[in-house]
């Protein structure tokens, strides 16, 4: 893992170019370099755009350059801190159809969160409980053989959910939707049976399922969001999972061994239940721009 996250270090450098965020650069003044990078943007999604300096100086006048100021530790946490205010959280309950959709979208990052890792984080245990032929158990080998077939089924799943999100009638909510609530009834039905071929298939289902699931809810949320607090929200969703995902090994660790599937089922209810809030949402952006 230590070679891999060095290869992907020097990828940054070698393989390909990181802009600098337009907003900082606004911020300091810098209006033609901020430009310089929308057209960057621009061409590198083979288009163009209209936007100038000119244009840019006429619309938000033409600050003087502010010099970069050097901030204390106690600063920049207070910075971080400022962006939770009720300033930046309360717009994104401004109306009550953006507010229903906020709470709801922070309750499916919450319980996928927790369930998750339950399953996922524990799959090579549960899978090496599996019995071969004649009820012997698995080797290591075989644990493992599974685990990967499994990593592998999933990943078309996150590439025909780039074609379903723009199907009339199912669009990014009905992908979600459907998806997630299929990734929680395939968690039910993995506990089923102990046999090996009968847990690689369904927990193959499942993570085909649970990949369409998270690449659209990644995708879907910063769209609902208004762009001056999309990421006030977007932060708060993942703060909410990564907290969630600190305490599922807690909660596994604390279930008794008497139903050694018992955190599946708890994956597959928290799926399930975030499938339900998935339905109410109110908002689907298929097709739509948002500001």
């Amino acid at each position: 893992m230590g070679a891999l996250t060095f290869v992907m270090f020097l990828s940054r450098f070698l393989l390909f170019h990181l802009y600098e965020s337009p907003k900082f650069l606004l911020s300091r003044g810098r209006q033609a370099e901020a430009i310089a990078v929308v057209h960057g943007m621009a061409y590198k999604n083979r288009t163009t755009t209209w936007l100038t300096e000119e244009i840019l100086n006429e619309i938000g006048g033409d600050p003087s350059v502010a010099a970069d100021t050097k901030l204390t530790t106690i600063e920049i946490v207070k910075r971080k801190f400022a962006t939770f205010s009720g300033e930046r959280i309360g717009p994104l309950f401004h109306t009550k159809k953006l507010g229903l959709t906020t709470g709801l979208l922070w309750i499916c990052w919450l319980t996928i969160g927790m369930g998750y890792p339950l399953f996922n984080a524990f799959l090579p245990q549960y899978l090496s409980r599996g019995k071969g032929a004649g009820g012997a158990a698995i080797s290591n080998y075989e644990t493992y053989r599974n685990y990967a077939i499994t990593s592998v089924v999933g990943v078309p799943g996150s590439i025909i959910a780039c074609y379903t999100v723009d199907i009339k009638y199912i669009g990014r909510k009905g992908t979600m939707a459907i998806s997630t609530m299929l990734s929680g009834i395939f968690l039910f039905l993995f506990t089923i049976s102990a046999d090996s071929n009968y847990q690689l298939a369904f927990s193959s289902i499942e993570a085909f399922f649970q990949n369409i699931m998270y690449g659209v809810l990644y995708a879907y949320t910063p769209e609902v969001f208004p762009a001056p607090n999309r990421g006030t929200g977007t932060g708060i969703s993942s703060f909410l999972n990564r907290i969630a995902g600190l305490c599922a090994p807690i909660i596994a660790a604390n279930i008794p061994d008497a139903n050694p599937n018992a955190p599946v089922f708890v994956s597959g209810a928290l799926i399930l239940a975030a499938f339900i809030a998935m339905v109410f949402l109110p908002i689907e952006t298929r097709g739509k721009q948002m500001l």
